[in-house]
């Protein structure tokens, strides 16, 4: 495997010169100053028993007025797994810790809504079963996962320059049931946190064994069927772990998901998190039926029903095969960890959002293909010292990564091949050097300063058109910067600011010819996009019991340039503006009563004007469009699919045997659609509910109930042209007597809300038992 036009020496001498433009360097959060996280422990499943992993105590670190250790690290299902390092302290308000008993207490439909535990954080499906979730968080659409980044045991989930969209993440081979804790972080401000990571981060850590072995079967409505098997046994002096599920799904829709699941895992690990080791090996393989988004002029004339689809054979398949390692020690200096991982993925993957729109005749199918090797490895070094007399820890970090991808668009009818769009040949890599500072300047003040530097080089070799082969690259440095106040009574001040990135598709680097209109010469985008960000937070624990936080926040993006994986080319938009807050609470009154409150609200625009689609617009008028071609086509600085407003709450009641049960509500707060906010989305309110029993040898029975009000709402929707061959539309373009519309509007479409509709009402059953 080659990266062409570079090797590490390049790379690491770009990375030193950026480091001489930018000389600041960056502080670590001392773990021994930090406030711990609250201890988030339901009880919904307390057979699963993670075994505690306890770092070893440092006596030269002072412990916090709050409390003594991280809860996280003491909760017996939520502590750090073998080889994962020292746990780390809260630098901001809006930073969270949960443990997987609080993951597993939450009633989900698919793997990727447990991260709905993630205060602020929405998750949906609009495409099958086998699909990357889209995911909603401060204010953005974040799609597949751009600007979010995520990883389990240290393994990025996002894929870059993928066939479907710029940070691709799937997680649907996750199984709930082997996550130990997640730490959330939010905001561009900590140096460890590299490409995706401007909105946020989350990091799933897997547990290491169980103390008897589980088993068990799910089942429920619309064909629902899942078995799911844990063990652990002691080999040599450490661990090993083995799991699985099976599963399949048909979903409430006229054409079945048909979806059909294998799962598995299998992980060696000794030792503890700060002197430990842990090798994993993840197997994954899935292939479904998808009713994707309609229009709803489809739904509301007759034409289809609510759970009907357009194109019936639009669907996937996906496979997914990583071996990992992580290794963490301690000595008299500090601390040190590091990781490695090699990821084989595949993904095919067949559409139609604009049904004949583009196509008339053969309609708008496209299939797209991303088969990759993905190969990493970071590793990081903490030195404890002092200044001035004063506790000081310092963190240096480098972090590496290369995929070898092969990428492909075409146009299909039924999934049969109809011609081509492209087809590339990407090796993309990267460096990331960072370090980090941190001091405790008195008992109520710590600061860290942080700088990190990332140097991404990547070759596009486009198999159908040379013009669009390349070579790009791109750096970037980014300043970092945290502030600890407190504690005062329990309650804590947090301020920080600093610098972001993410990049883009390095085809969209490399693109200069566009592939679905030959000889139409087109702008290449960045490699790398900046972001800026700031937030001011508090949290207190001065009432016993209750944790609550509120984090003031505002991000600014240089440009939401994204490279359009449906479309085969770039699309560039302006600069963006958010600035919100969130509003997180917490409260256990006693030992059966976990209550939890959010609120997160963002106010979300462009900046600028829109000059190529108020040209488009008028281009319009001229032609004569009719009003259901020009509405939503209006210049505006409105964000399509920005949430304004998010809240969850949930009660979960139960001790550890006995009857237990929980109830959650979910809002997503109506969005704008279009720039010029013609169209919007409604509001959605769902409530999901759990209700069981457990004995004292570990049985357990429960009925879970999702969207338990039967609320017929969408899980998403969108704002776009597209064209049925039974609109008017159509008939004048392409019908046996066309009007002579002007060719752009026909390309232009109806325009329309696209939607896919929230599940109804549903039942699952599920009985497990250890042994």
């Amino acid at each position: 495997m080659k990266w062409r036009g570079a090797s590490v020496a390049v790379l690491m001498a770009a990375l030193a010169q950026q480091a001489v433009a930018h000389p600041e360097r960056a502080p670590a959060e001392l773990p021994t100053v930090d406030v711990d996280a609250p201890k988030r422990t339901a009880r919904a499943k307390p057979q699963v028993r993670r075994e505690a992993q306890r770092p070893k105590p440092d006596a030269a670190r002072p412990a916090t007025s709050i409390a003594p250790a991280p809860a996280a690290a003491m909760a017996p299902s939520g502590a750090p797994n073998a080889g994962s390092g020292p746990a780390r302290p809260q630098g901001m308000a809006s930073e969270t810790i949960i443990t997987g008993d609080e993951i597993n207490a939450r009633p989900a439909t698919r793997p990727g809504e447990v991260l709905e535990a993630v205060p602020g954080l929405i998750v949906t499906q609009h495409s099958g079963e086998g699909k990357a979730n889209q995911y909603f968080l401060r204010g953005y659409n974040l799609d597949h996962g751009t600007d979010l980044a995520l990883f389990v045991d240290d393994v990025p989930v996002n894929m870059r320059t993928h066939a479907h969209g710029q940070g691709y993440a799937d997680l649907n081979w996750l199984m709930p049931e082997t996550i130990g804790r997640v730490d959330v972080r939010k905001g561009p401000y900590f140096a460890d946190e590299g490409d995706f990571a401007s909105v946020g981060s989350v990091h799933i850590g897997l547990i290491d064994s169980v103390p008897k072995a589980i088993a068990q079967v799910t089942a429920g409505s619309f064909g629902y069927r899942r078995f799911f098997g844990m063990d652990s046994v002691h080999v040599g002096d450490g661990h090993l772990l083995i799991a699985g599920e099976a599963g399949r799904y048909d979903g409430p829709w006229t054409t079945p998901d048909d979806a059909k699941k294998l799962n598995s895992l299998l992980r060696y690990s000794q030792g503890t998190a700060t002197d430990g080791f842990s090798i994993t090996g993840m197997a994954y393989a899935n292939r479904w039926t998808s009713t994707d988004q309609v229009p709803e002029r489809a739904i509301t004339s007759g034409l289809l029903g609510r759970y009907d689809s357009i194109d019936p054979t639009d669907g996937g398949k996906t496979n997914r095969f990583a071996l990992s390692g992580r290794i963490a020690g301690t000595d008299d200096a500090g601390a040190w960890k590091a990781n490695a991982y090699v990821v084989k993925s595949q993904l095919d993957l067949y559409n139609n959002f604009t049904y004949a729109l583009r196509d008339p005749v053969n309609g708008d199918q496209f299939h797209q293909h991303d088969d990759r090797l993905m190969l990493g490895a970071n590793a990081s070094r903490t030195i404890n010292g002092s200044f001035a007399g004063r506790p000081m820890e310092t963190t240096f970090g480098i972090q590496t990564r290369y995929d070898d991808i092969a990428l492909a668009l075409s146009y299909t009818k039924q999934r049969s091949y109809l011609s081509s769009v492209r087809n590339d040949k990407v090796g993309e890599g990267s460096v990331g050097l960072y370090a980090e500072n941190t001091v405790r300047w008195a008992d109520w003040l710590r600061t860290t300063v942080g700088y990190r530097g990332d140097y991404y080089q990547t070759h596009v070799y486009s198999l159908y058109n040379g013009n669009n082969t390349g070579d790009a690259a791109a750096s970037l440095g980014s300043p970092k910067f945290r502030m600890v106040i407190g504690p005062f009574d329990k309650t804590e001040f947090f301020v920080g600011a600093g610098y972001g990135m993410h990049s883009n598709d390095a085809r969209g680097a490399t693109t200069t010819d566009d592939p679905t209109a030959p000889g139409t010469r087109i702008d290449s985008s960045p490699l790398l996009v900046r972001t800026k960000g700031a937030e001011v937070g508090v949290r207190t624990r001065i009432i016993p019991g209750f944790d609550s936080s509120l984090s003031v926040f505002m991000l600014n993006q240089d440009s939401e340039i994204l490279f359009s994986g449906d479309a085969g080319n770039t699309e560039a938009s302006r600069p963006s503006r958010r600035y919100g807050f969130e509003f997180t609470n917490h409260y256990r009154p006693r030992s059966w009563i976990d209550i939890d409150a959010d609120l997160a609200m963002t106010h979300a625009r462009f900046v600028g004007d829109n000059a190529d689609q108020a040209d488009a617009y008028n281009q319009l008028v001229a032609a004569g469009a009719s009003a259901e071609v020009l509405r939503g086509n209006a210049p505006g600085n409105y964000i399509p699919n920005a949430p304004s407003m998010i809240a969850s709450a949930g009660i979960t009641l139960g001790e550890q045997t006995g009857w237990f049960g929980s109830l959650r509500w979910r809002y997503l707060g109506s969005t704008p659609l279009t720039e010029d906010n013609y169209f919007r989305s409604t509001a959605t309110s769902v409530f999901n509910g759990r209700i069981g029993f457990r004995d004292a040898n570990g049985w357990r029975i429960q009925l879970d109930v999702l969207n338990l009000f039967n609320t017929k709402a969408n899980q998403i929707s969108y704002g776009y042209g597209s064209l049925l061959t039974t609109d008017q539309l159509y008939q004048a373009c392409y019908g046996s007597a066309p009007t002579g519309v002007p060719a752009q509007v026909c390309q232009t479409g109806v325009m329309d809300r696209v939607l896919h509709p929230i599940e109804p009402l549903t039942f699952r059953v599920t009985v497990a038992g250890t042994f």
